[in-house]
């Protein structure tokens, strides 16, 4: 969409900026114009009652990318349909899919005493990445179903929290099943003969989210639908069509048609959005540099503790998230205010003018930290406006979301600080206002949570507030990055073997794997190569018609479709038994560990007992005048082919290499050891260090792939680079390449580890590794080393460009060091890194490139 050549100023934006105080945050601005309706007619083979419900809910006639999408899917044809948010893609798949549903179901009943016939009626299943979506979309199929008032169609959500009885009407009665991936892997397909009546009347898949299909969750998810896809073949019916909804994005039916097991020519692509939009303000913004006493004195407190708004946000440690990071002296350097506090200063602005404004934060804290912060602002202006402010997260009940999402919705509620759980597509909608704390990881994210402002046709105003990260202030300091550059590509590896090798044991375990549908689970030689892997190790049998699963325990658990490493981790309340929420086995180490201060809808609770067997953290609620955060120790080798205590770096690509002159580039599977050895408690609101206390925790090994750069003594020297300023310069070297990467990558700095040693033992030179973080990996270090050069010179040109003196978090610290940030040389690193690019390909300094090879490093 172009740009407004001569917007007049959104109303909202005197709000933002305080009628000018705030200016010299608004670093850019720009306008979109509105999008006018494009519509067409109803299609022909639509069903008449359908319609009729369509338009009693106040579709007159379906917008274009609609009924495009809804006749190629009534074709036949696989769709990937790629609007903006808002924009209706449900009525294009529900169209098609219902029309279907009812049809097959009245030539059933007049064939009903036909022996011969074959009809049966058809079924459809709908996929969404969260259980919330499809509750949300179940509503809506409800209102759909009743207007047009059918009463021969059966829809009902099916997911794990489903009890036996309802399961079971399920699997014998329901027309349209919604659910999710997990319950698709971990239930339906292993328990498919009591499915068979769904898989066997299975005419259309529809996969809401698309996008949300990335990393190890999209490889899994890929090889589970063609599970699914198998199946419904497998017990006699017609081949389902698939229907892909997602935001925009680039390259939609490549993406699809990766998730699908197909060529991109079998899938139709629609991506001309013809919904109306209103008029649309993106303003970047920049919290501004925190001076003055406050942060000068050697202690590290501050002199004015008792203004929350011009210090770090205590309350958001996601990984350690704290925007000011502190030295070792424990004196923060160069430090903005933080994200959260400048959205939750804006969140309580805007609330206070009657905006209905959605802030979006990076962590489950971050949302209750800005609704805290924003109901403390307001409450001694008005205890009523404090109570229209809330927060919305995963791991509050379904029935506290779904009344969240209904105030909202009526306006009983003008703010929201949510996490990208309301990105999806949860119908909120006519929103004034739409903050976004921190860069949400992509641009599809960006413009996904910016879609929710000026739905319905109205005004909206979005704001992106930096962290001080380097791919924030890259970001807001280059605004073609966000508005002109394009899309991302959806990134994920379906023959990744951490995710192929599991999925082959869940296939054989439903029915046995034969030779000629090898090409089904991806390139056929790969996958026999790990299938004899699998074979090898007894967890498959070989015999002429197939392989076989032949043991008592489930193969599906074998799979962690998420990528999070293991079982999830349970917060109980010790006293009561009250389930507060759920951490990720790979961060429960760092976040709920003895003595651990968690945060839940505002309150404090302190960690009695981490027990890791159980999958359980003790907690007692106990008001605490400090936040916690915990340090690490890691290390990282390269694997060798063959490792008989690894099985799935054998089915995996050989590594490779590629030489820049003397420097040598390598991309290929490594083992990542980590242990969390201790924690800070620091006192709120001034961060002083109170006391560090030791851990006795196990290490963790996470077997991935990483991109490395080597570069030879030789090459450092010439640089200026000696002994003393080597581990400090590759240290913020790799900072600074984990933040940029993103800019690459459908990825942002989460999904990324790294390590750098100024001589690593397996290449025998100073070393910086980057590294996805995801077991088996995730396609990000690939997307590196394929674009090395844009890669280093992004990350070049953001630490130069950085005003600070020695490194600051907007360059070279990193909010998730496990080091404290230390040693770092920002200066080094920019010699180091300018080195690199005089010996890359096409350089004046470069010799001959070495083409890209299988190696051993």
């Amino acid at each position: 969409m172009a740009p407004d050549p001569a917007p007049a100023a959104h109303p909202l934006l005197d709000v933002l900026t305080a009628r000018g105080s705030r200016a010299d945050r608004l670093l850019h601005s720009r306008t979109f114009p509105a999008r006018p309706a494009r519509h067409a007619e109803w299609p022909a083979w639509a069903d008449d009652p359908l319609v009729a419900g369509y338009r009693a809910l106040g579709v007159d006639r379906p917008w274009t990318h609609q009924v495009t999408a809804a006749d190629a899917a009534w074709r036949g044809e696989h769709v990937a349909l790629a609007s903006s948010t808002g924009s209706g893609k449900s009525l294009a798949f529900w169209l098609p899919a219902l029309t279907a549903v009812r049809a097959t179901r009245a030539a059933s009943q007049d064939d009903r005493h036909r022996i011969e016939s074959s009809s049966r009626p058809g079924t459809v299943l709908y996929l969404s990445p969260t259980k919330a979506l499809a509750a949300d979309q179940l509503a809506a199929l409800s209102r759909l179903l009743d207007a047009a008032g059918t009463r021969d169609v059966r829809a009902t959500t099916c997911d794990g929290d489903t009890p036996p009885d309802e399961r079971r009407w399920v699997q014998d009665h329901a027309d349209v099943v919604l659910t999710n991936p997990d319950f698709l892997h971990f239930a339906l397909l292993p328990g498919h003969r009591r499915w068979s009546r769904l898989l066997r009347g299975l005419r259309y898949v529809v996969v809401d989210e698309g996008h949300a299909y990335r990393g190890v969750f999209g490889a899994h998810v890929a090889l589970v639908l063609r599970r699914l896809a198998r199946l419904a073949e497998h017990y006699g019916g017609t081949a389902p069509t698939f229907v892909v909804a997602s935001a925009t994005t680039a390259e939609p039916a490549v993406s699809v048609a990766r998730l699908l097991g197909t060529v991109p020519d079998a899938v139709t692509e629609v991506r001309d959005d013809g919904s109306p939009a209103g008029r649309r303000t993106v303003v970047l913004w920049q919290p501004p540099e925190i001076t003055g006493p406050a942060f000068e004195r050697s202690d590290g407190a501050a002199d004015d503790a008792s203004d929350p708004w011009t210090l770090p946000d205590p309350l958001d440690p996601a990984a350690n998230e704290s925007d000011a990071v502190l030295t070792t002296e424990g004196k923060a350097e160069h430090p903005r205010r933080s994200a959260t506090a400048e959205v939750a200063d804006l969140l309580a602005d805007l609330a206070a003018h009657g905006a209905r404004t959605l802030a979006f934060t990076r962590s489950r804290r971050g949302a209750e930290s800005v609704a805290q912060q924003v109901r403390d602002h307001l409450r001694p202006v008005s205890t009523e406006l404090a109570a229209r402010v809330a927060a919305y997260r995963g791991g509050y009940l379904p029935e506290e979301r779904r009344e969240l999402e209904r105030a909202l919705r009526t306006g009983e509620l003008l703010g929201l600080a949510t996490t990208n759980a309301l990105e999806l597509g949860v119908d909120i909608s006519g929103l004034d206002a739409v903050l976004v704390a921190g860069w949400p990881g992509t641009r599809m994210s960006l413009w996904q949570q910016a879609g929710r402002a000026g739905r319905a046709g109205a005004d909206g105003l979005v704001a992106f507030v930096a962290r001080e990260d380097p791919l924030d202030t890259y970001l807001v300091t280059h605004p073609e990055a966000v508005f002109d550059a394009p899309l991302e590509a959806t990134v994920f590896d379906p023959g990744n073997p951490y995710v192929l090798a599991p999925q082959l044991c869940a296939a054989a375990q439903e029915v046995p794997v034969r030779a000629e549908e090898l090409a089904r689970f991806g390139e056929p030689d790969r996958v026999r190569e790990v299938l004899g892997v699998l074979v090898a190790r007894g967890l498959l049998r070989r015999r002429p018609s197939g392989w076989y699963w032949t043991h008592a325990q489930p193969a599906a658990a074998m799979a962690d479709l998420r990528g999070a490493g293991g079982q999830p981790v349970r917060v109980v309340e010790a006293t009561t038994g009250r389930l507060l929420g759920t951490v990720d086995a790979s961060s429960a180490d760092g976040q709920v560990h003895d003595g651990a201060v968690y945060v839940h809808q505002g309150a404090t609770y302190v960690v009695d007992h981490l027990d890791l067997t159980d999958h359980v953290a003790l907690v007692a609620r106990r008001d605490v005048d400090h936040a916690t955060w915990s340090r690490d120790v890691m290390e990282i080798s390269l694997e060798e082919p063959g490792d008989p205590d690894h099985p799935a770096p054998e089915g995996s690509r050989p590594p490779q290499q590629r030489a820049w002159g003397p420097i040598t580039w390598g991309l290929g599977p490594v083992e990542v050891t980590s242990q969390v050895v201790s924690f800070q408690r620091r006192r709120i609101p001034d961060m002083q260090v109170l006391d560090t206390e030791a851990l006795d925790l196990p290490s963790r090994t996470l077997g991935t792939t990483a991109v490395w750069w080597s570069v030879p003594d030789h090459v450092l020297r010439a640089a200026g680079v000696d002994d003393d300023a080597t581990p400090g310069a590759l240290h913020a070297a790799e900072h600074a390449a984990i933040g940029l990467l993103p800019l690459l990558a459908t990825c942002d700095r989460w999904d990324l580890g790294g390590v750098s040693t100024a001589q690593h033992p397996d290449t025998g030179e100073a070393t910086v590794f980057v590294y996805d973080a995801y077991p088996g990996g995730a396609g990000f270090a690939e997307r590196g080393f394929e674009l090395a050069e844009r890669w280093v010179r992004a990350t070049r040109d953001a630490v130069a460009a950085c005003p600070c003196a020695a490194g600051c978090p907007a360059c070279v610290q990193s909010p998730k060091c496990g080091n404290d940030n230390s040693p770092l040389d920002k200066a080094a690193s920019v010699r180091v890194l300018d080195a690199l690019l005089r010996h890359a390909p096409g350089s004046d300094q470069a010799t001959e490139p070495v083409p890209t090879v299988p190696a051993r490093p």
